[in-house]
């Protein structure tokens, strides 16, 4: 979306990682903003993917644009999994970031 906005590839592998191997309570989908994307597809791939409303999707992509991300969804891993590899699948820089219960 800006050139300007692009995340780390070390970062997207180190968070990848952390993707597969933890098993926490609460899980955030996160996408990165990048410079190949448009904004009509990014809220396309919002609104298909992880069923938002049109106006969701585009305050989400409005924040994935200035901020250089935004978590657009929550919830258990298991669930946020397949959004995040249809996400990728169409060409956004998606992770998933969990949050591990601490005792």
């Amino acid at each position: 979306m800006h050139p300007g906005f692009s995340h780390q590839n070390e970062e997207s592998e180190e968070l990848l990682v952390l993707d597969l191997t933890s098993e926490g309570k609460v899980s955030y989908l996160i996408i990165y903003n990048d410079d190949h994307n448009t904004f009509d597809w990014v809220i396309q791939c919002l609104v298909e993917v992880c069923k938002h409303t049109q106006e969701q999707a585009e305050q989400l992509s409005l924040l994935i644009h200035f901020k250089g991300k935004a978590t657009v969804k929550t919830g258990a891993f298991e669930t946020l999994k397949p959004m995040k590899d249809a996400l990728i699948d169409r060409g956004l820089s998606a992770v998933i970031e969990t949050e591990v219960e601490s005792n």
